[in-house]
């Protein structure tokens, strides 16, 4: 049995929707205005717009977002958007007045000053369908309602007449979800061979009758068909690096051949995205090839995430049953009620509304998924609903699993939670794989994540809330009937102690640390404060310094933690070897949901065990030779100047040899693939690439292994639909005159411009300059670190509206597709280098040189190119606000494109002829 899924609103609502009299506030940059409930509308200054909501509740929309308009924090009212996640749960909006119009079949507005009209309206119609005899969510919302009533959530008395209590009692949520069902263990695939003729049979299947033939997605869907071959020699999997130009068809193009592949051999395929952007595409771009489920009910194609992305059940419950208070216990019940319509759980990229968490407190939404590895498993009451669990059993019976690298890898690594090791694996966001192995295999020491390990071994601190709970009490049964497993859990606990505990940062910083681990945290804090040179300090930044030049002091204390976590690991040892003879000699009372929960501990137990050597082996070389396979450094994490972690980190100087070991080795076929895969180092020449630097960085030679190389070139017109133009008179450094120029493009552009910034500092200056300016033009200007809202709704917001304009950092330089009229220029404030951090100076070191930061900026460049056209009929300018942009990066764009060097006058001048020129050819083409 499937989640049950939500449907969109119908259309027209049935009984007729009146608008809800009651006042309603919007406010934008460029202006505020109030709806009476007598239907008088009238605009505001902010001060009597704050006066208003502060006297009596109105209809607002994205309260966040209104009250930073406003200047009123403590803004608080009747959100929309919390009425529309309440009606219609897990249902798509983006959370403009825009987005809530379409969504609900009204009217779309054009002037801020009708907003509040509009949101009378969409109130009336989301109670109409509370009444409606067809209201498919109906199930469960006065069972809900109930709890929001005591609750007094705003909208609760508004609601409650317009949904009538049901004729018999509704089931608790936890009865309704549905029970996954054990399967038996999938036998491995055959080994079959792809012929190059069927592969593009099956390509001209999943594009379609009458599609173009595209002679560069089927060269490179017949490359990608050479990884499911039958691998030649253990150890030595078929290695591909495809690079494939925007627009080439990638996705059909790789799953063309794993979908026949996976029919005939049955066998699963993993792709691996960077992005959940590229993995909702994938999933889309799946119908195609399989159907939604299989004759048995089963799915074919599983969206596979951590499991810190999924809704925890025992936590929602702990929620539910009074574990939260205030607007996060309203959030629980919002939450719920999504969980059952919900297609997989998903709350992190998934059909959760992705602007819910920031209604209320995006720290709420964490905690109700298992962020800290604390899941119990079979000991779970609510294990045979899992949507984790459900999610791993599915994606072991599947033909495609969608999932991201760093759970590949880690899969690849632990072989656990019911999954196949990964062994035919497609890469797609290539590019990125290095990064996701960095972050994978590295090692850090910090006072956040001891202080984890401390809580997940005794259990809370004395006063903590929740469920928590520490070993002694997850494994009470197994004490109790092995003495030597309850004398390793004590020792264990009793070892624990040396951890941080709570208020260990405020103990630092009056210099009073408690136990072992405190006092090198104190002791990195001293050095890293003591050797930094970096100007950071006094920016408010994180600082760092080497791990080196250590005195006496620091490398006893070095040492004297590392005996305090070789006395925890031991016992934790010693444990899992009980628990392991329990599972091999099992006590009668010992059932299958037990000896699930058992396995579960162990997993929990060896990852544990794996992280306290690991730091074990990082203390060790303190003091010592430096090991040329590391990059070890100290760190003071720090946020505007407060500090929030410190700690001692370690990198492998090349993260794709634990890859080619972990992931390679146990593989027979992977493919890397991206749009920038490698280096191009001739502009006039498209096939001048220089694959040196991509094959270094697949891993490969760790394996000493050849890749096959592929390269499908992009059929867009970029000669004639782009130009790259370097503006020589935005003086560095210079506010005022960024602020001025990015008002000044977007202005001559209409909007649709997306700006790209390489420090969030600046990126919030230059949105505080001009975004009051631009909304009086009509031109409404969204900014990561800003708005509060999350990067994901940001792009939907930007992508829904032609004339609004999006800034960012680094997010959205990569995986963000906004085709057509909404993206119209790409300006980048300065070449992006890389940050002269300890770990990039060492690899500089290692890789060449400037040369290596030129590789790493052409592909920051390329990136933040290639957001620009995303279609055939897509066009635009890439602008980059640079006096000295270097001329040897020019090769990071595709070949062809003009690159002209002039000034802001001259600039805004093309972007304003190329804007009028579409608009032109628009009108033409709808004359026509």
């Amino acid at each position: 049995m499937a989640p049950m899924v939500s449907t969109p609103p119908h259309n027209p609502v049935s009984p007729i929707a009146r608008p809800v009299p009651l006042p309603a506030l919007h406010a934008s940059h460029a202006g505020s205005w109030l709806r009476r409930a007598n239907g008088q509308t009238s605009g505001l200054a902010k001060g009597a717009a704050v006066m208003a909501a502060a006297d009596t509740p109105h209809l607002v929309l994205n309260a966040p977002l209104v009250a930073t308009r406003l200047g009123y924090p403590d803004l608080s009212g009747l959100d929309l958007l919390e009425l529309f996640a309440f009606v219609h749960p897990a249902t798509f909006c983006v959370p403009t007045p825009k987005g809530l119009s379409h969504a609900l079949g009204l009217k779309e507005v054009e002037d801020g000053a009708d907003v509040p009209e509009l949101l009378q309206e969409a109130a009336g119609v989301l109670l109409a369908r509370c009444e409606a005899a067809d209201w498919p969510e109906r199930e469960g919302a006065w069972s809900a309602l109930q709890s929001l009533i005591r609750m007094r959530w705003p909208w609760a008395q508004v609601i409650a007449p317009h949904i009538a209590k049901p004729d018999q009692a509704e089931k608790w949520l936890f009865s309704r979800l549905p029970e996954w069902e054990e399967a038996p263990e999938r036998p491995q695939p055959g080994h079959v061979l792809i012929e190059e003729t069927a592969i593009h049979g099956q390509l001209e299947r999943l594009t379609g009758e009458g599609a173009e033939r595209r002679e560069g997605q089927r060269t490179y869907a017949s490359a990608v068909g050479k990884i499911f071959a039958p691998r030649e020699q253990r150890g030595r999997p078929h290695v591909l690096l495809a690079e494939a130009g925007t627009g080439i068809g990638k996705t059909l193009g790789y799953l063309a051949p794993a979908s026949l592949w996976g029919k005939e051999a049955r066998g699963t395929v993993w792709v691996s995205t960077y992005t959940k952007n590229l993995q909702r595409q994938l999933r889309d771009e799946s119908r195609r090839a399989w159907p939604e489920t299989r004759a048995d009910g089963s799915c074919p194609v599983v969206v596979r995430k951590g499991r810190e992305n999924y809704l925890c059940l025992l936590n929602l419950e702990d929620a539910l049953q009074g574990g939260f208070g205030g607007r996060a216990a309203i959030l629980a019940q919002l939450v719920a009620r999504w969980a059952a319509y919900s297609q997989d759980g998903d709350m992190i990229g998934g059909d959760l509304p992705g602007w819910l968490g920031t209604l209320f407190r995006p720290r709420a939404i964490r905690s109700l998924t298992d962020q800290r590895g604390e899941c119990i498993y079979a000991g779970c009451p609510h294990y045979r609903k899992c949507f984790i669990e459900r999610a791993a059993r599915a994606s072991a019976q599947a033909d495609l699993v969608i999932a991201n690298h760093a759970l590949v890898m880690v899969n690849a690594a632990r072989g656990r939670d019911h999954a196949q090791r990964p062994t035919r694996i497609v890469f797609d966001e290539g590019h990125h794989v290095f990064d996701a192995a960095d972050s994978t295999f590295a090692a850090a020491l910090t006072g956040q994540e001891a202080i984890e390990l401390r809580r997940w071994i005794i259990g809370p601190e004395r006063g903590s809330r929740g469920r928590r709970r520490g070993l002694s009490a997850r494994l009470a049964d197994v004490a109790s009937y092995d003495e030597a497993g309850g004398e390793a859990i004590e020792a264990a606990r009793e070892a624990a102690q040396a951890l941080p505990s709570d208020g260990w940062i405020g103990r630092l910083a009056e210099n009073a640390p408690s136990g072992e681990l405190e006092h090198l945290l104190a002791a990195v804090r001293a050095t890293t404060y003591a050797h930094d040179e970096s100007g950071a300090l006094d920016a408010g930044y994180g600082i760092e310094t080497e791990a080196a030049g250590l005195d006496g002091d620091f490398i006893e204390r070095a040492q004297m933690a590392g005996a305090a976590l070789a006395a925890i690991r031991m016992p934790l040892i010693k444990l899992g070897l009980r628990l392991e003879a329990m599972l091999e000699d099992s006590p009668d009372w010992l059932d299958a949901q037990g000896r699930a929960r058992i396995e579960g501990a162990r997993f929990s137990l060896g990852w544990r065990i794996d992280t306290l050597a690991a730091w074990e082996a990082l203390l060790a070389r303190m003091g010592g030779p430096a090991d040329p396979e590391f990059v070890d450094w100290l760190s003071v994490e720090r946020n505007e100047a407060r500090e929030f972690d410190i700690g001692l980190h370690r990198r492998f100087l090349d993260p794709m040899k634990p890859f080619a070991k972990t992931v390679l080795e146990g593989a027979h076929g992977v493919m890397l693939t991206s749009a920038t895969l490698c280096d191009r180092i001739d502009a006039d020449d498209s096939n001048g690439r220089d694959w040196a630097d991509a094959i270094t960085r697949s891993g490969a030679p760790h394996i000493e292994v050849q890749p096959q190389l592929a390269h499908a070139e992009s059929p867009f017109d970029y000669a004639n639909k782009a130009e790259v133009l370097i503006v020589t008179d935005v003086k560095k450094g210079d506010l005022a005159g960024l602020a001025g120029a990015y008002a000044r493009i977007i202005e001559a552009s209409g909007g649709g411009v997306l700006g790209l910034f390489t420090a969030i500092r600046r990126m919030r200056a230059v949105h505080g300059r001009i975004a009051d300016r631009l909304a009086r033009a009509g031109l409404p200007l969204y900014a990561q670190h800003v708005d509060p809202i999350d990067t994901g709704t940001l792009v939907d917001i930007f992508r829904d509206d032609p004339r609004s304009s999006l800034l960012g950092t680094d997010a959205l330089r990569d995986g963000v597709d906004v085709p057509g009229d909404s993206l119209r220029c790409v300006v980048m404030e300065q070449v992006p280098w890389p940050k002269p951090s300890i770990l990039h100076r060492a690899r500089r070191a290692a890789g060449g040189g400037s040369a290596y930061d030129d590789r790493i900026i052409r592909g920051r460049l390329a990136q933040a190119f290639g957001r620009l056209i995303r279609s055939r009929d897509d066009s635009g300018q890439f602008i980059v606000l640079s006096p000295a942009f270097p001329s040897r990066l020019l090769t990071a764009f595709p070949s062809g494109v003009p690159v002209t060097r002039l000034t802001l006058d001259d600039a805004l001048q093309r972007v304003a002829t190329s804007v009028s020129c579409n608009r032109v050819e628009n009108e033409e083409e709808l004359h026509n």
